[in-house]
């Protein structure tokens, strides 16, 4: 049982830094602006952006939405760190203790 947790861990772990590196690259490919015809930049926004459209709606609303600056990816990565991730180990834990 204690394998199955550590690999359940490691590949949330993995899933995630993943995630958050693709948000990272949408971040840096909208500096760079290579094109959506670019095979890569679009699987890129293909991935990242059913991830970002939340929070992007939710920043729109507030205050802060509507400038020059897209704060929902920062938001995204906060949000995958603060509560996604804690709370998938700790499903991992309970599942595992059966």
């Amino acid at each position: 049982m204690v394998r199955l947790n550590w690999v359940l861990n490691m590949s949330l772990r993995y899933f995630f830094n993943t995630i958050e590196l693709l948000v990272l690259a949408r971040i840096i490919l909208s500096w760079v602006s290579p094109g959506y015809n670019n095979p890569i930049s679009r699987f890129i926004y293909n991935i990242t952006e059913p991830i970002l459209a939340p929070f992007r709606r939710l920043l729109e609303r507030s205050p802060f939405g509507g400038g020059m600056i897209d704060f929902s990816p920062i938001l995204a990565i906060l949000f995958i760190r603060i509560v996604v991730q804690p709370l998938m180990f700790y499903l991992v834990r309970i599942i595992t203790a059966f």
